[in-house]
């Protein structure tokens, strides 16, 4: 049996700790035995009580401790943690294994997905990127990640960096661009969910498709007329660059402008 613990009580670690306990009730091999959070209290809805501490003296010995915490705040944790030589690792997409502390073995446990408090997931379908300092410890955080996810991979610094890059392309500038869409319907009266069965079928050629063959749109057809008009309706100074920007990075098909 591994024994795991979570350190953390935000969203990633909520939903980290809802899939290892579903995980146990299948019998998989891994037990959570334990929380750590500041305020036991935040995790009172989905974990027994008994089972989160609030004080670093009384973690419990485990096979695996996962930090998920804020970025900025992953340092200070590893910092904080009293015992020597076991597994710790984070779950952070663009910081270096290297900030935790030298007192441990390190390792990444990045489940690549944007989480929301509250907000279900089927954790089998997120990618999960693992990296360790030895084949060991890799062994261990392979079975842990293939026992909540059908896709957990070997993915080292560097690799996972350019990943984190790719998804705030991919998933927090598209949600803007969705922001921006919606505040053009708003001022016109016309209302966004005529825009969603668009939105769906463009996420959806994806699975099939390779982007540049996706792109669709006036760019893509250098319709310059259909352009102007565009920029001439847009009275927004912000929106007009994005769109200006966006316009010529399709045109020259994502290269250096």
């Amino acid at each position: 049996m591994i024994k795991v613990i979570v350190i953390g009580s935000g969203n990633v670690a909520q939903h980290l700790i809802t899939a290892f306990q579903n995980a146990e009730k299948t019998e998989s091999g891994i037990s959570l035995i334990q929380v750590f959070a500041r305020k036991r209290e935040s995790l009172a809805a989905i974990i027994p009580i008994q089972k989160v501490t609030n004080e670093f003296s009384e973690l419990l010995e485990a096979d695996l401790y996962i930090i998920a915490v804020s970025d900025d705040a992953i340092e200070a944790v590893s910092n904080e943690l009293l015992f020597k030589n076991r597994l710790v690792a984070h779950t952070s997409g663009s910081i270096p294994m290297t900030v935790l502390n030298d007192n441990n073995r390190k390792a990444v446990f990045y489940p690549l997905q944007s989480f929301t408090k509250g907000a279900a997931v089927d954790f089998k379908t997120i990618p999960l990127c693992l990296e360790a300092e030895n084949s060991i410890d890799f062994h261990t955080l392979n079975k842990v990640g293939k026992i909540i996810s059908d896709h957990a991979t070997a993915i080292n610094s560097q690799q996972r960096k350019a990943l984190h890059v790719a998804a705030v392309f991919a998933n927090n500038f598209s949600n803007h661009l969705y922001q921006i869409a919606n505040d053009i319907c708003v001022a016109n009266k016309v209302p966004f969910a005529v825009l969603k069965p668009l939105i769906l079928e463009t996420a959806k050629k994806i699975a099939t498709l390779d982007p540049e063959q996706a792109q669709t749109g006036p760019a893509k057809r250098n319709d310059q007329l259909t352009i102007e008009a565009h920029e001439a309706f847009i009275n927004d100074d912000n929106q007009l660059k994005i769109y200006k920007l966006l316009t010529q990075s399709i045109q020259h098909n994502g290269k250096k402008l």
